[in-house]
């Protein structure tokens, strides 16, 4: 089956902006892999909110696509609706000083997905289990914020160098960190699947958060585990740094996924900064 490619260009400002600070392009694609027929993952490009986001479901028949589907809609309706947000106004959870808007924004945004699935599992019984990872990016005039829950991932290529920006809540990424077990045998293992944090219905999830100034040539990368899971951290930069465009750079991702198996689905969110402050 092919994939869904669509780009877009987006200047990223607030109200009273007059001239935004940073500027982004950005591609996505998505693909079933080998051996699943359907696909669960559903994604979100939105330059005009400044929002990407990446979501891959899990449960049984079509209940991770529903999962998957309903925490993209949620997240993307709520950051819409916040996007000129009024601290003076009433807020749907308690809002952390500690935090930025943004963080608050995306930290809310997760809760309230998770409460949408608690709403559809209480209507359907056949959607009971169901859950989702999610990871965002949230960019502003000056910067990003990151937010994930589970194994979907975020990356930065700056100067042809991968950074991983976020830590998969995993049981096998648990032991990684414990020394247990090596990246490599963490591929391989049955319990590789087995996330210790999502969007799932019961308690409020936590995402974890982490704010990601930018600078002129960062890209910034999305993607379920059907691609961190089979291509090594050393070809998705070489990939990333080619010099094509972000279209086809999301191929050749989907492409190197299939290549390794395709177990799982894979959906991939690239995201170009052209213009932003010089910050380290």
């Amino acid at each position: 089956m092919p994939s869904h490619d669509c780009k877009s260009r987006g200047r990223v400002a607030r109200a009273g902006d007059t001239d935004p600070l940073t500027t982004v392009t950005s591609a996505v694609a998505t693909h079933p892999g080998l051996r699943r027929e359907g696909n669960e993952d559903a994604s979100c490009v939105r330059a005009d909110l400044g929002l990407y986001l990446v979501a891959d479901g899990m449960g049984g028949h079509a209940a991770g696509e529903v999962a998957s589907r309903l925490a993209v809609e949620t997240i993307e309706s709520f950051i819409n609706d916040t996007r000129l947000a009024d601290l003076s106004s009433t807020w749907p959870f308690p809002y952390d000083t500690a935090l930025s808007l943004d963080g608050n924004r995306l930290r809310a945004a997760f809760q309230l997905a998770n409460r949408r699935l608690t709403s559809a599992m209480g209507d359907n019984d056949d959607l009971r289990g169901m859950a989702t990872t999610a990871v965002a990016v949230l960019v502003n005039p000056t910067g990003a914020t990151v937010a994930h829950v589970g194994d979907s991932r975020a990356y930065r290529l700056r100067g042809g160098v991968l950074t991983g920006l976020t830590e998969d809540h995993s049981w096998v990424n648990e032991q990684v960190r414990a020394g247990l077990m090596t990246d490599a045998d963490a591929r391989r293992h049955p319990w590789r699947n087995v996330v210790t944090r999502a969007i799932t219905g019961g308690d409020d999830p936590q995402p974890e958060l982490t704010v990601l100034p930018l600078i002129a040539g960062d890209r910034i990368l999305l993607c379920s585990d059907g691609l961190s899971s089979v291509v090594a951290n050393d070809q998705i930069t070489t990939m990333l740094a080619a010099a094509d465009t972000l279209d086809s750079i999301c191929k050749t991702l989907i492409d190197a996924a299939n290549n390794a198996g395709g177990p799982d689905n894979i959906t991939v969110v690239l995201i170009q900064v052209e213009h932003a402050d010089d910050v380290d």
